[in-house]
């Protein structure tokens, strides 16, 4: 059962209070909620899950698409970003970040360097998805250790799972903004026949990001106050093609697609990184097979990633690539009396390396092979489940190139895990529109191969990090409870969780300098977090508009309990309230988001001010010929408030506020 300080308890059940006195109070309707089935996480394909998951999809994900997923997500129950200025921005969930988020690409590895490092942007660009599922707390069950803190699982339709009609697809164009962005798509899809096949394209330009006016800080010196953070351009483009063989028992079929994606690193002003990805993928799944297993999945991928840091004067300063290849077999498995679920094996391989000036990691190779198995049943109202996995990982280091001028990795050696992770939960229709949820779960974690073997300056967090090649498995115990009312178009959910790590590997200040730069370590301390999501909305009228009532909180706190300090980087309580009205092909809203102040940080960070901004969009459905149109309006932050993101890394927290008051507009066909 989770535990909270008391003042953070006593917020929290102040505000979930009020919020669930607000059902009572809000109009009833006839009207049954759509049961949205989760598949991440979610092999045996229905949708009892004790997970809290948020879904993105249709015209709420094309009116709250941005630049990058990090932008795209942040705001929703429990998800913040690093906000590495608008190019690079990955999802953080309760507080985590880099490895201990998953990010994956229609189920698969989405291999690329933004876990390595801030500024390095994350592959996947919101144009081209069409579905975004967060799985909130960890997954690891499913997805290894790397999925702690949650999952971001980014859907497209590269490879057709269905039978498609002869010819359809969409297209989309968008301006404006704090980015002055101008960018479209277009996805292409088809059948004939067992045959169907996808074809999509886009392409985005932004220029540096508008905000309120500011003082940058850079290496503690003032620069002079400006409206546009520095070098924060982006020019970016990628494609696909995919086809498959469709029956009513399944699919076999492959896609490749590419991405590149050339931006600037906000943190040097003449400096930009010039990414990109190849992938390509192949998945299949074969239903009513019979006997044991009657139904098989396989998915597949090979990737190739590459960046350059270039120098103003088009130098390369430092080259980045990977090697990525991914293999996942699921089986669902014939029920066993009461009992159903599923079997899998996962394969994973990853070779970095890194060349230049400021490589400060060697060259590495990682391996990764895991079985799991997530097994449900009924007991009278409640869906029990219970799941184990069990992997093998080797993380070889090649230490010192030969020749090499400055030795600093040292010789070549091997570090071998065997992380298990473990979780059961429960699900109980209680009826009346409730359901409540428990969870508890234990997860193992391998140390990354930055983790163990950094040794070097790393410019984009001015620090000089070093690994341990020491570290053992991280581990945690995690357990959460949920409820959730629904009637109508009427719903609250709340969540209570707590997550105590024996082994958090943190990176921390040493306190020593080196080369003119504060030395961090990467260390295990006793860590925990713990905290509360709350999500509401509540139909207040019917006619002549449907208005409904939006509202949310969430709150996190982590501690390291081996000095008692605050964990860095942790976005501080956030509220959310809004009004969404609709009326025909009309549909507006209006929306509030506060943060609080950020002060619970530890000695080496500064506090973060609290800020509100508001939001206002506006979105009208219509027909063009043959064509469903979408046309919307958004005004971000229209009272252009300096904000600055808690979750950022200090260095660069000063240099890149978050947007400021900016108008957008974008039309979407459906053909």
């Amino acid at each position: 059962m989770p535990c909270f300080h008391p003042p953070l308890r006593r917020r929290a059940l102040a505000v979930a209070s009020s919020f669930l006195a607000l059902p009572a109070f809000a109009q009833s309707t006839a009207t049954t909620a759509t049961t949205t089935i989760v598949i991440t996480g979610n092999p045996l394909g229905r949708d009892e899950l004790a997970q809290p998951t948020s879904v993105l999809s249709g015209d709420g994900l094309t009116v709250r698409r941005a630049g990058t997923l990090g932008e795209t997500l942040d705001g929703l129950p429990g998800v913040s970003s690093t906000w590495f200025g608008p190019n690079a921005s990955r999802p953080v969930i309760r507080g985590l970040d880099g490895d201990r988020v998953r990010m994956l690409d229609n189920g698969g590895a989405s291999v690329d360097a933004s876990n390595l490092s801030f500024d390095h942007a994350v592959a996947i660009d919101p144009l081209a998805v069409e579905r975004i599922e967060v799985l909130r707390g960890p997954a690891a069950l499913m997805y290894g250790g790397n999925a702690t803190g949650g999952v971001v699982n980014s859907i497209d339709n590269r490879i057709p799972r269905a039978p498609l009609p002869a010819f359809a697809g969409r297209t989309e164009v968008r301006f404006g903004g704090a980015a002055s962005e101008r960018s479209g798509a277009a996805v292409l899809e088809g059948g004939a026949g067992a045959f169907a096949w996808h074809a999509d394209g886009f392409k985005r330009r932004t220029d540096d990001l508008s905000v309120p006016l500011y003082t940058p800080i850079v290496d503690g010196e003032a620069l002079a106050p400006t409206t546009r953070v520095r070098n924060s351009a982006s020019d970016s483009q990628g494609g696909a093609l995919g086809g498959s063989w469709v029956d009513d028992r399944g699919f076999f079929g492959a896609s490749l697609d590419t991405y590149r994606n050339h931006y600037g690193t906000v943190a040097e002003p003449d400096v930009f990184i010039r990414m990109q990805r190849d992938r390509l993928a192949v998945a299949g799944e074969r239903r009513g097979l019979g006997g044991w297993f009657p139904q098989l999945s396989l998915q597949a991928s090979h990737t190739r990633y590459e960046h350059q840091e270039v120098e103003g004067s088009g130098e390369v300063g430092t080259t980045f690539k990977s090697r990525g290849n991914d293999l996942r077999i699921e089986a669902q498995h014939a029920a066993i009396g009461p009992i159903s679920g599923a079997i899998g094996l996962q394969s994973e391989t990853l070779q970095f390396s890194a060349l230049g000036e400021e490589a400060f990691v060697p060259d590495t190779n990682t391996r990764s092979n895991a079985l799991f198995m997530l097994e449900t049943m009924k007991a009278g109202p409640l869906q029990l489940s219970a799941g184990l996995r069990r992997e093998q990982v080797a993380v070889r280091s090649d230490g010192d190139a030969p020749g090499a001028t400055e030795a600093r990795f040292g010789s070549a050696e091997e570090r071998r895990f065997a992380p298990s992770s473990a979780s059961l939960g429960a699900v109980w229709p209680a009826g009346s529109g409730w359901q409540f949820t428990a969870s508890l779960g234990h997860t193992e974690r391998a140390p990354a191969y930055y983790e163990l073997y950094a040794n070097g300056l790393h410019v984009a967090t001015a620090a000089f990090e070093r690994g341990d090649t020491t570290l053992g498995v991280e581990r945690s115990r995690n357990g959460e409870i949920g409820a959730a009312w629904t009637r109508g178009a009427d719903s609250v959910k709340l969540n209570l969780f707590e997550t105590r790590f024996s082994r958090f590997i943190s990176l921390e200040a040493t306190g020593a300098e080196i080369d003119g730069a504060p030395e961090y370590a990467f260390h295990a301390v006793r860590a925990r977090m713990r905290g509360a999501e709350l999500d509401g909305r509540w139909r207040i009228a019917e006619q002549p508009w449907t208005l409904d009532l939006t509202g949310g909180l969430d709150l996190v706190r982590g501690d390291n309990l081996d000095d008692g300090q605050p964990l860095p980087r942790v976005a501080p309580m956030r509220l959310r309230a809004g009004l969404e009205g609709g009326q025909g092909p009309w549909r507006a809203g209006v929306g509030l988001r506060h943060a609080d102040a950020q002060d619970r940080v530890p000695a080496n960070d500064t506090p973060t001010p609290g800020y509100t901004l508001v939001n206002l969009w506006l979105s009208w459905q219509t027909q063009i010929g043959p064509s469903d149109a979408l046309w919307y309006l958004r005004l971000d932050n229209a009272t252009n408030e300096l904000a600055y993101n808690a979750a950022s890394i200090n260095t660069l927290r000063d240099l890149a506020p978050l947007p400021g008051r900016a108008l957008s507009a974008g039309l979407r066909l459906r053909f």
